[in-house]
């Protein structure tokens, strides 16, 4: 059988299942990672198992996205993440370190093995080859502990690449040209696999971006080649043990074809507020910017820093910019301020901010009112900037660098011939900032703030289900819609019972008041609920406040995990005119629930308020369909099962 790249990697690490698309899977998990604003759940889960270790080959606790420390909740965190760290197994990634995705691909990851973490731009490590997959965290505390990671088979979408990339076109502008074609939603159920002639003349960090960004059409995950290429990568990282070569077969398949010919791309933008509003950046160009962001996990690495440094050598920022620049990790900033990139960034006006997710959640640097903003980032979704009224645009970093020198959006090409940068054949390596974990047997106290309170958990679910509709929303509906990010609210992180006041707070500042109200709720939404981040929040403060269904017309793919995971039952309409007919505060049962979900897929409603029936489904395993009725994955895997 000649198997693609995917299914390659999928059969080695298979434990249940079969490969056929759409029927469910268990994979062995090689790997995890959290990061601290998802990892202090996941651990206090892991604790919650009662196991003395973790299984995984290797697992990293990164600390990255809560670094503003304007009160001793993050501080405290940060203890506690280190102190469970050292007692399980358990690698801890400093503050100040770096952002995860990238310190993992610098130092961790390896071809053909599985990698899931509590991020959803985990698929950043497929750019050397990995099955790299981000999830809720209880499902990696799960793989911590040894259990398979399910999933429903992908089908594999093969990219298949001609040509190479003209000067100033990116990788950056690749993954925008695949989110024009696919849209946020065209990657659902499906893993990305890039092949072909024009694989070779992108540079992992370029795979890196366009794996990163393959979050944003909703994939599985994106996977590359490994090739000659990326063993520069490890040679540079003194990891050329770590490197293997890894393709498909030839003669693999693909369920799905799309072809791209790099040598026809030009530099693109994605337009406010989805990453898949993308045009070619002459489309918008004389766009007025008042701010101008490069770093965040996509595109943070020592090229994109050093390239943007080339383009200002000499110059300064537009007077109406503001430009900030965040080193991806410590070996990135190192290395820019000993070859004089980050001295000529400075003498040209910008801000250096530490290594640390920052801006793109929300957490510093948000916008003026009514401003637009150019990043190098992967999310603009409405308000999440911190600034509701801002227009974010995405684009390469080379991009960026030409915004905030003219101070409007401009194509890169107008700078004429582009600069060349040579990177070292080695890169500084220091691991100091990654603390491994006690030997084993090694026991110490850990470390509990005072905003880490007990996790809360659902009993086994009822024999029927009721409440209030007490929210109608539209389509990509996002978890930063549902649980909000920023420097208010990421500190509550720990803390059910605070964090969940923010639930849904851009949306309608009532309705936490009104789900405790109730009691019992329910929420109606579009096509695509819950896309964009992994956090397991989305789904755990809303059942903390007595969340009993959500019914959409479809959902992504993480936050529907979540949902089940929390013992959220997760329903689509049978009818997508009864979408129409619904209207926000109708009361809704389903009578006779855990009956329906043991014996087919749908589920009859009952709109109460306005005296009619409707048919929801539900596309559930087995498996699934167990935990719900156990009341979530944590009571599911304690009880022993499987």
């Amino acid at each position: 059988m000649a198997d693609n790249l995917t299914y390659k990697i999928l059969r080695e690490h298979l434990v249940d299942g079969e490969l056929k698309p759409g029927a469910e899977i268990g994979i062995r998990i090689d790997q995890t990672l959290t990061q601290d604003a998802t990892g202090t759940m996941a651990y206090l889960q892991f604790e919650a198992m009662g196991l003395d270790r973790i299984k995984t080959k290797l697992s990293v606790s990164y600390v990255d996205h809560n670094m503003l420390q304007t009160g001793f909740e993050n501080a405290d965190d940060h203890l506690y993440l280190q102190s469970v760290a050292s007692n399980y197994g358990i690698h801890f990634s400093k503050p100040g370190n770096g952002i995860c995705h990238q310190v993992h691909l610098e130092r961790f990851s390896v071809p053909g093995w599985t990698l899931l973490g509590s991020d959803s731009h985990t698929p950043t490590s497929g750019g050397v080859g990995m099955i790299a997959i981000g999830a809720g965290g209880l499902d990696v505390a799960v793989a911590m502990g040894g259990g398979a990671f399910y999933l429903p088979c992908p089908h594999v979408v093969g990219i298949h690449l001609t040509g190479a990339l003209l000067p100033w076109v990116t990788g950056k502008d690749v993954i925008l040209e695949v989110l024009r074609q696919l849209t946020v939603k065209g990657g659902v159920g499906n893993i990305i696999e890039y092949h072909g002639e024009g694989v070779k003349s992108l540079t992992l960090t370029q795979r890196a971006t366009i794996t990163n960004m393959g979050a944003e059409l909703g994939a599985t995950t994106s996977i590359f080649p490994a090739d000659e290429n990326t063993l520069v990568y490890f040679k540079a990282q003194s990891r050329e043990k770590d490197y293997k070569p890894l393709a498909a077969d030839p003669g693999a398949t693909y369920d799905k074809n799309i072809e791209i010919d790099l040598s026809k791309l030009e530099p693109m933008i994605a337009k406010p507020h989805s990453p898949d509003s993308v045009v070619k950046v002459r489309e918008v160009a004389g766009t007025k910017a008042q701010q101008v962001c490069v770093g965040s996990c996509t595109n943070s690495s020592l090229y994109d820093l050093e390239i943007t440094a080339a383009i200002f050598k000499g110059k300064q920022t537009h007077p109406d910019v503001n430009l900030t620049v965040t080193p991806g990790s410590k070996q990135v900033y190192k290395m820019v301020a000993d070859s004089g990139a980050m001295a000529t960034l400075i003498a040209a006006g910008a801000r250096i901010l530490e290594s640390a997710c920052g801006p793109c959640i929300g957490m510093g640097q948000a916008p003026a009112s009514g401003s637009v903003s150019v990043r190098s980032f992967n999310r603009n979704f409405e308000g999440r900037s911190g600034t509701k009224d801002s227009y974010v645009y995405l684009a390469s970093p080379e991009t960026c660098a030409a915004t905030a020198l003219t101070g409007v959006i401009t194509d890169p090409r107008d700078l004429g011939v582009p600069p060349v940068v040579h990177l070292p054949e080695k890169f500084y390596i220091d691991d100091r900032g990654i603390i491994p974990p006690a030997k084993e047997g090694e026991r110490s106290k850990i470390l509990r703030g005072p905003n880490i309170k007990p996790l809360p958990t659902r009993g086994t679910m009822p024999d029927g289900l009721s409440g209030k509709a007490l929210l109608k929303l539209g389509d990509n509906i996002s978890t930063d819609h549902i649980m909000p990010a920023g420097a208010k609210i990421l500190p509550l992180r720990s803390n059910v019972p605070a964090i969940s006041e923010f639930v849904f707070f851009y949306v309608d500042q009532t309705f936490a008041r009104r789900a405790k109200d109730a009691g019992s709720c329910a929420v109606i939404g579009g096509e695509n609920y819950g896309q964009g981040s992994s956090r397991e929040h989305a789904a755990l403060a809303p059942m903390y406040l007595g969340l009993q269904f959500v019914l959409t017309k479809s959902f992504a793919r993480i936050h529907k995990s979540n949902l089940v995971n929390f013992g959220i039952l997760p329903l689509t309409f049978v009818n997508a005119a009864d979408y129409d007919r619904l209207k926000q505060d109708d009361q809704l049962e389903i009578p006779n629930v855990r009956a329906s979900l043991q014996k087919g897929n749908r589920v009859t409603i009952k709109n109460v308020t306005q005296g009619y029936d409707l048919e929801a489904q539900f596309d559930l395993s087995s498996r699934q369909v167990r935990i719900l009725l156990a009341g979530g994955l944590l009571n599911f895997t304690k009880a022993g099962e499987k």
